[in-house]
């Protein structure tokens, strides 16, 4: 993943705070990110919707699960129909 942030030009901030919410995805499934379900990952939205995350960290945390299985994995079935957050 590092390395395809580091080809595509991401700035260092959002390569930092990609690559933090995708520890804290594994930490919320207790296993390698990259075995997730889309229902893993509508249950991760849910969990920080319920503890009180705002509209920006909700709509980073798309962003970079987005990148996370479109780029580094080429798994867009999972993630194509997760949405960004509007106010």
């Amino acid at each position: 993943m590092i390395e395809d942030m580091t080809i595509r030009k991401l700035a260092p901030k959002t390569q930092q705070g990609y690559i933090r919410t995708i520890k804290d995805f594994a930490a919320f499934l207790g296993r390698s990110p990259d075995t997730a379900s889309f229902e893993d990952v509508r249950r991760f939205q849910l969990h920080l919707a319920a503890n009180g995350a705002n509209i920006p960290i909700l709509n980073h945390t798309v962003a970079a699960l987005r990148f996370f299985f479109r780029v580094t994995l080429r798994r867009s079935d999972i993630i194509e129909s997760v949405l960004h957050t509007s106010t």
